[in-house]
């Protein structure tokens, strides 16, 4: 059956590693936090200019001034400091955050990134997304695997206006795994999720891929 969010959020998870500075998206990305395991020392960096992002607060614990880039409140650790967004940015900008987790709506076989607006409807803006894309070493993506129309959002070129190009390394879907080992090869499909088959993916997949299932 397919994943659910909280086991996509972990499979992501499972790619940080001892000592990363690490910036996440909004939506199923926030849920990263919940999963790092224990012993492994994370920083998390929010574009607003909080570096080390405590987990989400109880209710007794939600203080309305401490809050993420997506505005939702979290809390503080020990070793929690705040920089301006400029700082944030520079950090950001400089190549110093080396993974980046991020929703999409679309992305295309050649690592094309589609996740900031829809033409026709009412968005805030890119946010940090575009930055985010463009100087982080090293993009996961999380989204579902089809659009609420039954549309592949992985696909052969993106139709919606990019966030950037050939930035993402790795897809995780609530059906299946890509990666590819650097930004000149194809995706490979690494993972299917339990009781899904390799035909099931093909089928709701427009972009071409390799399959490399262990």
């Amino acid at each position: 059956m397919p994943w659910t969010r909280d086991e996509m959020a972990a499979l992501a998870a499972a790619e940080l590693q001892d000592g990363f500075y690490v910036n996440l998206g909004i939506g199923i990305p926030t849920l990263v936090a919940n999963h790092i395991a224990p012993g492994i020392d994370v920083t998390l960096q929010s574009e607003n200019g909080m570096l080390g992002l405590g987990p989400f607060p109880t209710e007794a614990e939600v203080d309305a001034d401490i809050i993420n880039a997506g505005k939702q409140t979290i809390t503080e650790l020990d070793r929690t400091s705040y920089v301006s967004s400029a700082d944030s940015f520079g950090m950001i900008r400089g190549g110093h955050i080396q993974l980046s987790v991020l929703g999409a709506m679309e992305v295309a076989e050649n690592g094309d990134l589609a996740n900031w607006m829809v033409p026709g409807k009412m968005v805030k803006g890119p946010g940090g997304a575009m930055d985010l894309v463009a100087g982080v070493r090293r993009i996961i993506v999380l989204m579902d695997h089809v659009d609420k129309q039954g549309t592949a959002k992985f696909r052969r070129s993106c139709t919606l206006p990019l966030t950037g190009a050939n930035v993402v390394d790795m897809i995780i879907t609530n059906l299946a795994i890509f990666e590819r080992p650097d930004r000149q090869s194809a995706f490979l499909l690494r993972r299917l999720a339990p009781g899904i088959t390799a035909q099931e993916v093909r089928d709701l997949t427009e972009a071409e891929y390799e399959e490399a299932l262990a």
